[in-house]
């Protein structure tokens, strides 16, 4: 039989608006977030990532700045910082490589058991019990969540930006500063969505490992399948029949559209033109399209951000309506003493 504590049960207008024992809750979880073994496990790995991937961009950076060729243009545009987050050493990827793998599973790492853990310890009636509503609950969880996604990404990015000074011995420009920030803040809203997506399922699954699998499941579908699914889909509805060069931009304009719908390839995107300044446009452009164009010159910030301003409505708009799915299941379920 189902309990309805006195204050659950009164108007908010009565007992307190809806959102009592909100910081509470965020800041209760925010601790065990911070405390856990699991977030060991994770620091321990970020920050073995971070150092490997940014000493070896520094080694190749030292390298390439050793001629006066290399260095000219390396340095002629001012955006030596960013080819930290970008450069590659083999066998390690670059850092931002290593962002598209550690973003999600951190992410879903921090929410694959936020609901169903409370239903396994028998202590979400417990909550409810407390001046505490179902929606300062939920909403705390994920703002915990998204908190501690902006803590520890925000350490990374002072980590780098520290080792990049320390190795270059040139600070950065302001420009590279604003485009590492931005960098920062969409990374933020890339892990809200897969916070959101592993709260999803937290809320379906009663069994946290059922949740971190189906996560983890959906995570790889767009990461690995989903490319070769928008191929066909686009080969499928718009087909290329007499080989006319209007039938192959129509089709690569499909399945350009079609692979967006993947929060990894927006986030991609979105990278691409904030840590390369040089990149002027993520659509198709024919030849007649690149006359009078300058090329290698790099915009400034205003026009990079009007490019990926898609992109990261994008992302912010998937995280909002997960979220709202995961709040319209938490409000529908029925919860025991």
């Amino acid at each position: 039989m189902s309990t309805r504590t006195d204050a659950q049960a009164a108007p908010y207008g009565r007992e307190g608006s809806p959102w009592t024992g909100l910081m509470a809750v965020i800041a209760k979880e925010m601790a065990d977030h911070l405390t856990s073994a699991r977030m060991r496990i994770l620091e321990i790995l970020i920050v073995l990532t971070a150092g490997g991937t940014v000493f070896a961009a520094l080694q190749d950076l030292r390298a390439t700045t050793s001629s006066s060729s290399s260095t000219t243009s390396a340095s002629a545009n001012g955006f030596v910082f960013l080819q930290l987050f970008t450069n590659a050493h083999d066998p390690l990827p670059s850092f931002v490589g290593f962002l598209g793998f550690l973003v999600p599973l951190i992410a879903i790492a921090l929410a694959f058991d936020s609901v169903n853990g409370e239903f396994n310890r028998h202590t979400l009636s417990r909550i409810l019990a407390q001046p505490i509503y179902r929606d300062a609950l939920l909403l705390g969880k994920f703002l915990a969540g998204l908190f501690t996604l902006a803590l520890v990404f925000a350490a990374i990015w002072l980590l780098i930006f520290g080792l990049g000074i320390f190795g270059l011995g040139v600070p950065p420009s302001g420009d590279e500063v604003a485009r590492s920030l931005w960098l920062l803040l969409i990374t933020i809203f890339y892990g809200g969505i897969w916070l959101a997506m592993g709260m999803v399922f937290s809320t379906v699954f009663r069994q946290p490992a059922t949740a971190a699998l189906a996560s983890i499941a959906v995570w790889l579908f767009f990461l690995v399948f989903w490319q070769i699914i928008a191929g066909l889909l686009a080969q499928t509805f718009s087909p290329v029949t007499y080989g006319t060069t209007q039938e192959l931009v129509n089709q690569a304009t499909l399945q350009l559209n079609l692979d967006r719908v993947s929060p990894d390839e927006l986030y991609s995107e979105t990278l691409l033109v904030l840590l390369n300044p040089q990149v002027r446009s993520l659509g198709i452009i024919l030849p007649s399209q690149m006359e009078g164009a300058l090329f290698g010159t790099p915009l400034p910030l205003t026009q990079s951000l009007l490019l990926i301003w898609p992109h990261m409505t994008g992302l912010i708009a998937g995280t909002i309506l997960l979220f709202a799915l995961c709040y319209v299941l938490f409000q529908r379920q029925e919860i025991r003493a």
